[in-house]
């Protein structure tokens, strides 16, 4: 399956049914009088987070949605049924902005929210609604509003624990495989992984997410090679886990490059709690491992963690890490949403 994180499209909710004019007659009754009834309404638009979605690629074959019509009103009082409504499911994560990509709509970032994007018009007025002592016999009814149109775009930020960053050909799709199920494209070449990537890791009974994004470069932020755009898919993340190969000649310039990424895009990356890692270790000799480790701790202040996907390397001790640090963040917010302790009893002490 294809990855879409982004697109935009067409919304319109139903037009309101138009409302009955309609007098009432039958053989041996004696009084008559209006009876329309009146129209149904429209129908709404709304978004839905789903579970078993992980990207937008749906919206690639379908841009446009539209609510039902409402039913016309009917002799007899008989009211116009409303117009069905639409549906638009997306994977927890999506964002909702309005047409400039810039006003922001909603935020869906659990599975079951709904929000409606498009109200459907109201049905008009039969002309029974219009009957007065004045006006026994009204001839006018109301015709149906019109619904809401509006183009919007759906922005995709994939949620997940640990995201991995680092230059192209730092580690990262060899680190998601060995670690999780998930099976990204390995190569020795730059730009390998051209979107994200999704796997769950599990270390001493304990799973966690990891979502692997394609390598930045410098100039990233300001779109050069393929960009920061996927940074995106990190800001919900707990921790960073930061890989800087033992390939590069200057470990410490990589990882600085890196985090000027980081600091130019902005959105509170650059602040989130950060494991660095030298990977590749088994690629180099130990005096040339030696003298990477100590200019690697040097530029990030603390000791790196060295590791290997190849032979397993420090890979358990980089995972419990990175687990402490999530349950640590998970406790914090639970903790947070929690209501206070005691405050009802204090306050009716």
């Amino acid at each position: 399956m294809k990855f879409l994180d982004e697109t935009k499209v067409y919304i319109r909710s139903g037009d309101g049914g138009a409302g009955a004019v309609s007098f009432r007659r039958e053989k041996y009754i004696e009084f008559g009088g209006p009876d329309g009834g009146d129209g149904g309404r429209g129908g709404d638009v709304w978004v839905e987070a789903v579970d078993g979605l992980n990207t937008l690629i749906d919206y690639r074959f379908q841009q446009h949605f539209k609510g039902k019509t409402g039913t016309h009103g009917m002799g007899r009082n008989r009211t116009g049924a409303n117009g069905d409504p639409v549906t638009l499911k997306v994977p927890a994560g999506t964002q909702i902005f309005e047409e400039d990509n810039e006003t922001l709509i909603c935020d869906l970032t659990e599975v079951g929210q709904r929000y409606r994007l498009a109200a459907g018009g109201n049905g008009g007025f039969g002309n029974a609604h219009f009957k007065s002592a004045t006006n026994q016999a009204p001839r006018h009814a109301n015709p149906g509003l019109e619904g809401q149109e509006k183009n919007i775009w759906l922005r995709l930020k994939l949620i997940a624990d640990a995201g991995l960053i680092g230059l192209p050909n730092a580690g990262k799709s060899t680190f998601l495989a060995a670690v999780t199920r998930a099976r990204p494209k390995i190569a020795n070449y730059p730009f390998t992984t051209l979107h994200p990537n999704l796997g769950v890791a599990t270390i001493d009974g304990r799973e966690f997410v990891l979502a692997d994004i394609p390598g930045l470069i410098e100039g990233a932020h300001e779109g050069v090679g393929i960009g920061d755009r996927f940074l995106g898919h990190v800001e919900r993340t707990r921790v960073l886990l930061h890989l800087v190969s033992a390939l590069e000649e200057d470990v410490a310039q990589a990882y600085k490059t890196v985090r000027h990424e980081l600091e130019a895009y902005g959105h509170g990356i650059a602040e989130k709690p950060e494991i660095v890692a030298l990977s590749q270790v088994d690629v180099v000799d130990a005096s040339e491992r030696a003298e990477k480790v100590r200019a690697l701790k040097k530029a990030c202040g603390r000791a790196p963690f060295e590791i290997s996907a190849i032979t397993s390397e420090g890979m358990t001790g980089t995972l419990r890490a990175l687990r402490d640090i999530i349950v640590g963040a998970k406790a914090e917010e639970d903790a947070a949403k929690a209501p206070a302790a005691g405050t009802k009893g204090d306050a009716d002490s």
